[in-house]
């Protein structure tokens, strides 16, 4: 049986594989990988992973798997997504709601769907592919973005909730993004929350974010800087809503000691119980 996720955890990074092993971190409940560097057959980063995961429960995110492109799903990278979870037993699965691949080329970059209804059956259909090629639910996260489609016909809120309801997949609900989606479009961040089901709601992303240095006045999802007030109170309003969801805090540049990391994840835990005392009051 897998593990399942409680409390907040940190998005798992190689420079603190030994400060991790090394200290009690007693304040880490569990981790979250990046799929992708660990595909491979043995060497260094699978004996950390292994040695990790005796201690962590993990969760497996992932940045390629391209659930709404038009290429074939992959198979090959199916296969060893699969293999990987048969070694590390996540407690949950997850991927980005975007494409990353056409025509064969790997574009490197997350980027956003038009929000119809013919791009909500063309994602859902590849949705149930990997939900039954995988045997689990497979768990989407929200984007940032910096433009949308003129043709959409439905807010990004009401396509991830009608995607969820096709499909039983969860969702990953990255607050950072919601706050840089929300002041890059012009939209309502609360109503954006307040959208979304409630149920369906397995994992929370917390991370930085950059204004845009060529002055277009866009919010940059850059996972670089420490967590800005503004996206903290939208992550209290979060949990008023979907209640006491796994969190985690994710660094991917100017990555600090492990030290700051833990300090960020004790501001959650504080900003998580006052919201606990609030819905009992």
């Amino acid at each position: 049986m897998n593990p399942t996720l409680h409390g907040f955890g940190l998005g798992l990074r190689p420079t603190h594989y030994h400060a991790l092993l090394e200290e009690e971190c007693q304040s880490v409940d569990w981790l979250e990988i990046v799929s992708e560097n660990y595909l491979i057959d043995g060497g260094r980063p699978l004996d950390m992973l292994d040695r990790i995961n005796e201690r962590w429960p993990l969760a497996m995110h992932g940045v390629a798997l391209n659930i709404g492109g038009s290429d074939p799903l992959d198979r090959d990278y199916l296969h060893a997504l699969a293999k990987l979870a048969k070694r590390v037993r996540p407690a949950l699965l997850s991927d980005h709601l975007c494409w990353t691949r056409h025509q064969g080329v790997q574009l490197h970059d997350l980027l956003p769907l038009p929000y119809d209804e013919a791009t909500l059956q063309h994602v859902a259909a590849r949705v149930r592919q990997v939900q039954d090629t995988l045997n689990t639910q497979l768990v989407l996260e929200n984007v940032s973005s910096y433009l949308r489609f003129a043709d959409d016909s439905l807010d990004e809120a009401s396509f991830l909730s009608a995607l969820v309801a096709e499909t039983g997949c969860g969702l990953l609900l990255d607050v950072n993004n919601v706050y840089v989606n929300a002041h890059n479009h012009g939209i309502d961040a609360t109503a954006y929350l307040d959208t979304l089901p409630v149920s369906a709601v397995r994992q929370i992303h917390l991370a930085g974010h950059s204004e845009d240095a060529l002055g277009s006045g866009l919010l940059i999802d850059t996972h670089d800087a420490p967590i800005c007030d503004a996206v903290w109170a939208l992550y209290a309003h979060a949990l008023r809503r979907f209640g006491a969801v796994p969190t985690m805090i994710e660094r991917d540049d100017q990555i600090p000691p492990l030290s700051e990391l833990l300090a960020e994840l004790d501001i959650a835990r504080h900003i998580a119980a006052d919201a606990q005392l609030e819905l009992a009051a």
